[in-house]
């Protein structure tokens, strides 16, 4: 069987935890981030991590195989 690639955009966003679950980081959290854009206890909670919905495991796990 040959070698398989990793999804080069996947292993930047995604993570294994030891159970096999995948750990992602939550979205909108790259810009208007003062002012008028999001509350601070909004910018508290898109900072923590949660992990991906269980129908896109099998497709996330096939692009990062080797994590």
């Amino acid at each position: 069987m040959p070698k398989l690639k990793t999804h080069s955009g996947a292993k930047k966003r995604f993570n294994l935890t030891k159970s096999g679950r995948v750990k992602r980081a939550h979205a909108y959290k790259s810009h208007l981030l003062n002012g008028h854009g999001k509350t601070t206890k909004r910018k508290r909670g898109l900072r923590k991590n949660t992990m991906a919905d269980k129908t896109n495991v099998a497709a996330i796990k096939k692009m990062i195989p080797y994590k």
